[in-house]
């Protein structure tokens, strides 16, 4: 490798930081000379960002282009994150300035105003550097073209993180209209955390063939310091169940005041709002301690995000708005709160602190619960592993796929076969056959079968060329108002009434600033005078206005915590794997704490521990009813699933099941029917009960009535672009849209059961919200190694997730007290 391709400049450049390229740094940049796409996979501190960029900053600085951003957009670098675009940016201002490069930088995301955004296009800088929703936007005008035509280099971070979700999808199909309008492009895709890299490699290139997969070239960098990640050693006791790791609050303020600055992680919004209110009322030495999530208002995030750059701040807490790339060097120290959910994650988080490859990075796990210990004990094995659990590459989407229809309609007119052509040249559509296609544009154009009469789902026409193009100008509006793959639960603007001396208030209406944004079905819940906790403040809800919820900042022993939907991570099948292992020998129990290992003798003295590729079932007697425990370790999707098609199956069966719950760990059926004499007995033997063709039929006739289906549905008919969630000057609210969306459903299923969208859908419902497969995985791995235990009363490893039955969110220490009440109550009961 020849470090002579570096330009003198750049060369000086790192002679007078006191380094030099590093070897994967001249290699990728070799790699591009030749035209190559390029997967860097590189541990956190390895100049990843850097060996991204170079190979762009030395062809610009080699073609001594002036003045800088007139012959054109050259380099487009796409990031999951808002703030890791803002973030790359500044970091990339340093060097640029330093070595007097012709090179302008500027961001493009949701946040950047309408004037730049219009602006960008007309002059575009060097390097753009923004995310797949903007892409999508860019490619729907019709001056993309023009914009994208001179583009050379597209770099993808974080990519691993990019292709796993819809917005991959959305993304894979841009890049493959890039590579129409720029002939030549080169990809780079940059990652720390990957479990398949082939899948990764695929996805940066073309693909011709659709039996043959081609692959970009890979670089990977070994070595770096192994991560100093630890569990923490509380004095407290570690609660049974639960999820705010309170227990450990005193803990987590003596290593934020021994560490210069800490990174706090939580896994949902709801439990940043909570650890940051706990955190300040023991903050008896006013530390700057911040919040960042994904809610609140991009003022706020953006100052927060100042404040740490600066130096300012000893600690945040943050949710996974700051989990990817983001390069803070004076961090030292992160906590994971709760269980990570998976190894990769995991890794992501610890990188970033320190972010230099040859220090160990410093992390420390805080288990909510004693479950999570267990978990938390199966991440720290996977660190040490070096293992990686990121999913595998997923197959395109139908909803997604008509979105892009539609806007490359908006563009200009297309030819299907053309258009069919370019998406089969995308990984993620490879497979893609053409009958599905054409059903995607004719559902684009006319609504489908069951829709056409309406002339408001005509979006297409053919014109005399054979061509398709949008049958009328708004279309486009529209569409561009409602690009994108996320599609939240509707949001409301949280409104800060300006108050007066002595607690006088103004009349209710737009003077105060915008804290956030809420969901709305949490504010439907409040009454006036209800208090809640919101971007780090105890707020009282005065009124809703529009799309406002209008607030005032309050006192309150007892706030309720907003919960936000689709907020929890499952467990990821690695870990799981790791936690059974763990649990079936008792050899292994020597890491773990006192009061964990008892908990896990007690189980086995009471009754039974659950086998590594097994399923124990536990039943017993309680207050007049009876229950079934059983412990797959397979995650909340997969067991949700599993409890309702359960209780089906027993209330065919005779066993009168009331009802269920499920953790990441466990689940539970409640009868009146006597569950154990039942099992023992041999009249509901537990092997017909658990047969994998309980995703047959019950699964469809569960599915037919269920509510889960409609709200999966909206969903795929808000990113297909058959309802619209915003209008020109008017938005729709929650309710508007779930009514509209419940009648198209019912009219499809009525009259077009096989409409694109109805299987678009059930793909949904089957890969997300029900973890179809994983569930199969699990009953064909206990098939014959089912174990029942019949117990007089609950076993250890089974209060947790009784706790959980009938469980509503805790709000405050009061009710904290009485479910530790509860708590002790049914482990006394456990203990006999």
């Amino acid at each position: 490798m020849d470090a002579g391709l570096l330009p003198p400049r750049f060369q000086s450049w790192f002679a007078a930081r006191g380094w030099s390229a590093r070897p994967h740094q001249i290699a990728l940049l070799d790699r591009l000379a030749a035209g190559h796409s390029t997967l860097l996979i590189a541990p956190t501190g390895a100049g990843k960002t850097l060996a991204g960029f170079l190979p762009s900053l030395v062809d610009l600085t080699n073609r001594n282009r002036r003045p800088s951003g007139t012959q054109g957009l050259h380099t487009l670098y796409i990031s999951p994150l808002k703030a890791l675009a803002v973030d790359i940016a500044r970091n990339l201002e340093a060097p640029i300035a330093e070595m007097g490069l012709p090179i302008r930088v500027e961001t493009r995301t949701g946040d950047t105003p309408a004037h730049k955004r219009q602006r960008q296009k007309l002059a575009p800088p060097d390097m753009l550097l923004t995310t797949p929703e903007q892409i999508a936007l860019l490619l729907s005008d019709p001056a993309g073209k023009r914009l994208f035509s001179t583009l050379r280099t597209v770099i993808l971070d974080e990519l691993h993180a990019l292709v796993t979700s819809k917005r991959g999808d959305l993304l894979a199909l841009g890049l493959a209209r890039l590579r129409r309008l720029a002939p030549g492009l080169r990809t780079v895709g940059l990652s720390a955390t990957v479990a398949a890299p082939e899948d990764l490699r695929a996805y940066l290139v073309e693909q011709p063939d659709p039996e043959r997969r081609a692959l970009a070239d890979l670089i990977e960098v070994t070595g770096g310091a192994k991560p100093d990640v630890s569990i923490l050693a509380s004095g407290e006791r570690v609660p049974w169940s639960g999820h705010s790791a309170r227990y450990a609050l005193a803990d987590m303020y003596r290593l934020i005041k021994a560490h210069k600055v800490t990174l706090l992680f939580v896994n949902t919004r709801a439990q940043a709002e909570a650890l940051f209110q706990d955190l300040w009322k023991i903050n008896d030495d006013t530390l700057a301690i911040a919040l960042h999530h994904g809610s609140l208002d991009v003022g706020q995030r953006r100052k927060v995000e100042a404040a740490m750059i600066a130096g300012r701040l000893r600690a945040v807490v943050a949710t996974s708005s700051l989990d990817l790339g983001i390069d803070w060097g004076d961090v030292d120290l992160v906590v994971n709160v709760g269980a990570p959910k998976g190894a990769s994650r995991l890794a992501q988080r610890i990188g970033r602190a320190n972010h230099r490859m040859d220090e160990p990075s410093r992390a420390v796990l805080v288990p909510a619960n004693r479950f999570e210990v267990l978990e938390c004990r199966a991440a720290l094995q996977a660190s040490l592993d070096g293992a990686q659990d990121t999913p595998p590459l997923r197959k395109g989407a139908l909803d997604v796929l008509a979105q892009h229809v539609l806007g490359t309609a908006c563009a200009a007119p297309f030819s299907p076969d053309a258009l069919y052509a370019e998406i089969r040249a995308c990984e993620t559509y490879r497979h893609l056959d053409r009958a599905r296609f054409d059903r995607v544009v004719d559902f684009v154009a006319t609504g489908g079968y069951a829709l056409k009469s309406y002339e408001r789902y005509a979006r297409l026409r053919r014109g005399p060329d054979g061509l398709l193009r949008i049958a009328h100008p708004r279309i486009a509006q529209q569409y561009r108002l409602n690009v994108g793959t996320i599609v939240e639960a509707p949001m409301l603007k949280v409104r800060l009434s300006r108050s007066k001396a002595e607690g006088r208030r103004t009349p209710i209406g737009r003077g105060g600033r915008v804290l956030g944004e809420i969901e709305e079905w949490f504010v439907e819940q409040l009454a006036p005078g209800d208090t809640f906790l919101f971007a780090g403040e105890i707020l009282r809800f005065e009124a809703m206005r529009e799309n406002e919820a209008h607030v005032s900042r309050a006192r309150s022993d007892s706030p309720m915590i907003p919960s936000y939907m689709g907020g929890k991570f499952p467990l990821s099948t690695y870990l799981a794997a790791g936690v059974r292992a763990m649990l079936a020998d008792p050899a292994a129990w020597g890491g773990l704490p006192e009061q964990v290992r008892e908990w896990l003798a007690l189980q086995q003295e009471k009754s039974h521990l659950p086998r590594r590729d097994g399923l124990l079932v536990e039943t017993f007697p309680r207050n007049s009813r009876h229950y079934m425990v059983c412990y797959p370790f397979e995650g909340r999707l997969a067991h949700q699933t599993l409890g309702m098609l359960l209780t089906r199956r027993l209330e065919r069966l005779g066993a009168r099941p009331l009802g269920f719950v499920a953790n990441d760990y466990a689940l539970a059926v409640w009868s009146l029917g006597d569950l154990s004499m039942l099992f023992s007995s041999g009249r509901i033997p537990l092997e017909t009960l658990f047969e994998e063709d309980i995703l047959g039929d019950d699964l469809d006739a569960w599915l037919a009535e269920s509510s889960l289906m409609k709200r999966t549905f909206r969903t795929c008919a808000v990113i297909a672009g058959l309802i619209e969630r915003r209008h020109p000057g008017r938005e729709k609210s929650g309710r508007q849209l779930t009514v509209s969306s419940d009648l198209i459903y019912d009219v499809l299923r009525a009259h077009e059961p096989d409409h694109i969208l109805l299987e678009a859908t059930w793909n949904d419902a089957a890969e997300g919200l029900l973890d179809i497969s994983r569930l199969g995985e699990l009953l064909a791995r206990i098939r014959g190694r089912i174990t029942h235990t019949r117990l007089g009363r609950v076993s250890p490893l089974a209060v947790p997730i009784l706790l959980e039955i009938g469980r509503e969110p805790v709000h405050g220490e009061a009710n904290e007290s009485i479910l530790a009440e509860a708590a002790d109550d049914l482990i006394q009961e456990a203990l006999g």
